[in-house]
């Protein structure tokens, strides 16, 4: 799970693997494979740094070199 930040500054953590795709509309949004939406304080070079920093910790990169 990685740590983000509503726009109201409550913080939640999110599965990156359910992440479809970002947005920057210009806020940053998350749209969610079941169809969900959430809009965060965070950049999308931040999101996307703490999803490999995530994948990093879980392993993930070592079935993908």
């Amino acid at each position: 799970m990685i740590e983000l930040t509503q726009l109201s500054g409550k913080t939640f953590w999110i599965n990156p693997h359910m992440i479809e795709y970002i947005e920057k509309t210009p806020d940053t949004t998350l749209a969610m494979l079941g169809g969900k939406r959430h809009v965060v304080l965070e950049s999308v070079e931040e999101v996307i740094a703490r999803i490999v920093e995530y994948r990093r910790r879980i392993g993930a990169f070592k079935n993908e070199e």
